[in-house]
């Protein structure tokens, strides 16, 4: 069997964000000023903080203005709703991202919901997730990691989709549920699976397009995958490495890359593949918020 091509995120998403820095010079020139990107952050768990930062220093790279708000874990439900009102209503400001997960006495469906649909950069407003569920791909702003892994699975299949046998293992609203919806709007043929689901292992042996984001270390095994597949490794695992010593860890994915990665065509590493295609998207979502709005305003 040939060898097993790794799609490099990093690579992609270099471009994507380098692409995106050009078509910010051009907007911030006609419109005065560039897009710009309002981030959210509440308490101070290490890995929000890590993408929090992450993301503004791409913001910055492609030419974004770019705003942080960094509030402590037990911040009061009105001083967030009341910040996250004051951007809304900021017209400087484009795009919108509160950091999850929040702190247990947020109610994070209802705060989401006070982020206008157009300045919603991750997709999760209900107006978006309906245009996404009803099709109006071009009219939503679209969650960042499925997009993401959209791409990156034609950067090996090509731009053409159409009738590809594509399983989504995982069901949360925030990638396995809208994943399906743009596999959908790409013309695969789609089977939404999940941990519970009977006989998984041979419901992926079916599928030529695997989008693993069920969450749980290593789950889907080589032997799982059909020869030549192409394989999007969604999970991020922090799980347990005795063999660099004593209370050390590593990152995995939801496929067992070692096993996988002499079956299938194609696979993304677990760190490197999917995670830097997720900020590249949240920035093409910042510009096309702010495309769309400037046009309106005028």
């Amino acid at each position: 069997m040939p060898e097993t091509h790794i799609i490099d995120g990093k690579a992609i998403a270099a471009e994507l964000t380098d692409d995106i820095a050009r078509q910010t010079t051009a907007f911030t020139h006609e419109n005065g000023a560039p897009p710009c990107l309002a981030v959210i952050l509440v308490g101070d768990d290490a890995a929000s903080a890590v993408y929090v930062r992450n993301k503004g220093r791409t913001a910055a790279k492609v030419g974004f203005r770019s705003i942080q708000e960094t509030l402590p874990a037990d911040v009061a439900d009105e001083r967030l709703t009341d910040l996250v009102k004051a951007l809304d209503a900021d017209d400087s400001v484009h795009g919108i991202l509160v950091q999850l997960p929040l702190p247990a006495h947020i109610d994070e469906a209802k705060l989401l919901e006070l982020i206008s649909p157009e300045k919603d950069v991750d997709g999760f407003h209900p107006v978006n997730v309906g245009r996404l569920a009803s099709g109006q791909t071009d009219g939503a702003l679209t969650p960042c990691t499925p997009a993401g892994s959209v791409m990156l699975a034609k950067s090996y299949l090509g731009n053409d989709l159409s009738g590809i046998d594509a399983i989504v293992v995982g069901r949360s609203n925030i990638v396995g549920k809208p994943a399906a919806q743009l596999l959908l709007a790409e013309n695969c043929t789609v089977t939404i699976a999940h941990s519970r689901t009977t006989d998984l292992k041979s419901k992926v042996l079916a599928a030529d397009l695997v989008v693993a984001a069920v969450g749980r270390p290593e789950m889907i095994r080589g032997d799982w995958i059909k020869p030549g597949a192409c394989v999007i490794d969604v999970g991020i695992n922090r799980v347990g490495a005795p063999d660099l010593g004593a209370g050390k860890t590593r990152l995995v994915g939801d496929v067992a890359f070692a096993e996988a990665i002499g079956v299938a065509g194609a696979i993304t590493p677990v760190p490197g593949g999917v995670g830097p295609m997720t900020i590249a998207m949240l920035m093409a979502n910042t510009l096309k918020a702010a495309k769309a709005i400037t046009t309106k305003s005028n």
